[in-house]
């Protein structure tokens, strides 16, 4: 077992001074990151629009995913909440179900009205927006 204590604050402090005036001189380049967003949330019932939107049975829709079909009921009645790597993988989906489709061997297909938008609370969310029918009117 490899025993390594930290450094003291100082010293550590001293570094960064040095490595801050050294990069101020052009002596050394710091590397920037660009962090991406989280995932977008999704709900249950979200979860169930899509599926049904692209006609795919849960067993069909889960094995797609990677999850079980116990996993997907689970997610659409709101019981438990998609992890951040489904969530991630419903919003590629979402946003591009034709490259999900081909990957998993799936015929293409196409989803509308399949939005990511901010709820207002600094959260984004994964909706679907239905297309208002010409000729109707709404109160």
């Amino acid at each position: 077992m490899i025993n390594r204590t930290r450094k003291p604050l100082f010293e550590r402090l001293t570094t960064a001074m040095e490595e801050g005036i050294a990069h101020e001189h052009g002596a050394l380049t710091l590397r920037t990151v660009e962090i991406p967003e989280a995932p977008p949330e999704i709900d249950g019932s979200t979860v169930a629009a899509l599926r049904q939107q692209v006609g795919m049975s849960q067993s069909v829709f889960a094995r797609m995913l990677n999850v079980s079909p116990r996993t997907l009921q689970s997610w659409e009645q709101g019981v438990r909440s998609p992890s951040d790597a489904s969530r991630r993988l419903l919003q590629i989906f979402s946003l591009s179900p034709e490259v999900v489709c081909q990957i998993a061997g799936l015929p293409e297909v196409h989803l509308e009205g399949v939005r990511v938008e901010s709820d207002g609370k600094g959260r984004r969310v994964i909706v679907i927006r239905k297309p208002k029918r010409k000729g109707t009117i709404t109160a």
